[in-house]
């Protein structure tokens, strides 16, 4: 299997992405040794919007490769391969700005975020699993290729 140029330089960015969710991971083990004050709903939200840019990064990863080992294209092969990356930024940053703010104990307006980040997954999922479902075995075909 050969990745689609898209696919390398989203795979590229992703990659380079899990950095900053490396980072939030020393955010965290800040908070919880005490030295940064949240409410337990920010803790909350700071631990589900680090877990779902974590998730959803390397699920993000995992979608490019099965959009390019059926070869899809057309509007089913943006929507499997731009939607769940959208959504790996859209449902942290709802987590993260919606809970901004000294003392806050419940979601602002930005929590819109996450919703629109659960239909781009939804969107991008559906796309790249019905298209899995309706493509041909191409196994018999693709037993030389190498991923590149």
């Amino acid at each position: 299997m050969q990745l689609s140029r898209e696919s390398r330089v989203l795979a590229g960015i992703l990659l380079l992405a899990l950095v900053a969710v490396e980072s939030g991971g020393v955010y965290l083990v800040r908070v919880v040794g005490g030295s940064v004050q949240l409410t337990d709903f920010q803790l909350g939200f700071a631990r589900a919007g680090h877990a779902h840019a974590g998730v959803l990064l390397i699920l993000s990863l995992v979608a490019l490769l099965y959009a390019d080992a059926i070869r899809l294209s057309g509007l089913a092969g943006a929507l499997a391969r731009r939607c769940v990356p959208i959504a790996a930024i859209l449902m942290p940053a709802g987590f993260f700005a919606a809970s901004a703010g000294d003392g806050r104990t419940g979601p602002n307006g930005f929590v819109v975020l996450l919703f629109l980040g659960g239909l781009s997954l939804a969107c991008g999922l559906i796309a790249l699993g019905v298209s899995l479902l309706r493509s041909r075995d191409q196994s018999t075909v693709d037993t030389a290729d190498t991923v590149v």
